[in-house]
């Protein structure tokens, strides 16, 4: 199998889907979480790279005319839109549109879900298109606990990976405090508005001098945040049933594709904690460090202390990672909460304790169902009144938390609801959602009354 330039299309692959310093490239990011994208396209450029948000689900039929349907609904999503930018691209700069400007930015992760080759299936899409083929896809990987150090320069990647952590952290908790003060807002539309604005001179604080890593300036500003924005909640407003979601990363995170589920979710009269990008970014990490704690042992009991000691340092190098990545989220979360009361993010400590407590699964299984189960679990412990699972349809991961967490949580009387999609509409959904938010307003009663006799989870 040869390309029409008569190179093999794997060394193909192999050349243009690479890690390689993005500096001096318009790199081109599928939009996913609205907070979270937008401040890491920031803290590109604050070192130097100038990081474009493409628009998102404006094509999604040109994402189903390359792909067969077979295909995760995530792929199909973000195929589309980067045609979609790069077509408009073409027609605005005409013939001084030049493609080795722009680098695709497309992470992939390793085990079973197929989102581990979407870079490689749109890379051989791309190549269909002549005046795209020359546009590379840069990645970060699972398999290094998405490491930084390959795509930009060395001496500036620490400072980047320090920088785009806190951005996943402050993201997770302007999320959150959307999520706690929107359905009880004095006004409707004041808490989204006034978050767009904190979004803004969060950008603009990262873009000048988040390079620096003197993050007091973050941190102040999204303190102030969160004082403002729990001024707007009406006391006299109840609260709400608490909905738990958990699920397939890019779903439950990008709106359009799972058609704004929190908001449907909240016009029924819920309040809702969306699984925070933050906790995969946690279980990543903690999962390289088992893999390394295992592959250190094996090499002790071989006797091969050269290879040992390589490893060894691979090892200490994820613990600190591992230390700092708890102790920042734990500092922002607890300045926060100082002003609101959101909901904190689960720990993998906790997790893992709840899916080894009821045998229900392993970390050693990977994938984000041992996330979902767990985390799940963990609203169930923390008194919430109803759990959904939103995955993209056929997804293998969701579908094995489905078969674990339906008949669990029915049996402690916790409503559940499955959520797939794949850009159809479907007629039923909105009356299972409605009866899914009756049978958790009863279980929020149930629960303040005294009378939730639901078995300990």
């Amino acid at each position: 199998m040869a390309t029409t330039d008569g190179r093999p299309a794997f060394d193909r692959l192999r050349n243009s889907v690479r890690q390689f310093d993005v500096s001096g490239k318009i790199l081109l990011m599928p939009d996913m979480a609205p907070f979270g994208v937008r401040l890491l396209a920031s803290c590109f450029r604050a070192f130097g790279v100038e990081a474009v948000v493409m628009e998102t689900y404006k094509a999604l039929s040109l994402g189903r005319e390359f792909t067969s349907g077979k295909e995760c609904f995530p792929c199909q999503v973000t195929l589309g839109d980067i045609l979609h930018y790069l077509l408009r691209e073409k027609d605005r700069l005409g013939s001084s549109f030049s493609p080795e400007r722009y680098v695709y930015f497309m992470p992939e992760a390793d085990g079973p879900c197929r989102f581990g080759m979407y870079n490689k299936l749109q890379k051989m899409v791309l190549d269909r298109f002549d005046e795209f083929r020359d546009i590379p896809i840069c990645y970060l990987s699972t398999n290094n606990a998405y490491a930084t150090g390959s795509i930009m320069p060395a001496d500036r990647s620490p400072a980047f990976r320090k920088l785009s952590y806190i951005c996943v952290i402050i993201a997770d908790v302007l999320d959150r405090i959307g999520w706690r003060v929107r359905p009880y807002e004095w006004r409707p539309g004041m808490t989204d508005a006034f978050l767009d604005e904190g979004l803004g001179a969060l950008r603009s604080a990262i873009e000048s001098e988040g390079a620096g890593i003197d993050f007091s300036k973050l941190f102040r500003i999204t303190e102030e945040i969160a004082a403002t924005a729990a001024t707007f909640i009406d006391p006299h407003k109840p609260r709400r049933p608490r909905i738990g979601i958990v699920g397939e990363i890019y779903l439950r995170s990008h709106p359009d594709s799972n058609q704004n589920i929190v908001r449907q979710i909240e016009l029924y009269g819920g309040e809702v904690v969306n699984a925070s990008i933050a906790e995969w970014i946690n279980f990543i990490a903690y999962d390289r460090d088992v893999k390394l704690r295992r592959q250190c042992k094996l090499f002790w009991k071989e006797g091969s202390h050269g290879t040992l000691r390589h490893w060894w340092r691979q090892w200490t190098d994820i613990q600190m990672e591992r230390f700092y990545q708890a102790w920042r989220q734990g500092q922002v979360y607890r300045m926060v909460m100082r002003h609101l009361d959101i909901q904190p993010d689960h720990g993998m400590g906790s997790i893992e304790r709840r899916l080894e407590g009821e045998r229900l699964f392993s970390f050693a299984i990977g994938t984000e169902a041992a996330l979902s189960i767990g985390g799940a679990l963990e609203y169930a412990h923390h008194d919430f009144d109803g759990v959904v699972n939103v995955f993209p349809f056929t997804c293998m991961p969701s579908t094995v938390c489905a078969a674990v967490l339906k008949p669990l949580l029915h049996k402690m009387r916790l409503p559940y609801l499955d959520a797939p999609y794949d850009g159809a509409i479907q007629p039923n959904r909105e009356v299972a959602m409605r009866t899914f938010l009756y049978q958790a307003k009863q279980h929020l009663e149930a629960r303040l009354n005294g009378r939730n006799d639901k078995a300990n989870p």
